[in-house]
């Protein structure tokens, strides 16, 4: 890994635990993707220093129990209405 990944992921891990941060969060103040902030805080930061990959842990776990609070919906729940009339879809003949 180089070391200005390394750097980052550091940084970044730190920047959670101090700040109580989501990943939104952290990734708009170090101007990276969601998914790299994610990779970094779950996937490379074990490798550097398992203590803190703990501590990220708990605050991303927190944060996740939290989204509803701050009006997140789950993955999958769509509130939108239907762009289709009940029942209609690729599957149906055009008679159903």
């Amino acid at each position: 890994m180089d070391d200005y990944i390394k750097e980052r992921v550091l940084e970044v891990a730190l920047y959670i635990v101090e700040n109580r941060a989501t990943v939104r969060q952290a990734a708009s103040v170090f101007k990276v993707s969601k998914s790299t902030v994610h990779k970094d805080v779950t996937e490379r930061l074990p490798g550097l220093n398992k203590h803190l990959a703990r501590e990220v842990r708990k605050i991303l776990d927190i944060n996740k129990a939290e989204r509803y609070l701050r009006g997140e919906k789950p993955p999958g729940v769509n509130t939108e209405p239907s762009k289709f009339p009940e029942g209609a879809g690729i599957f149906s003949s055009p008679g159903e």
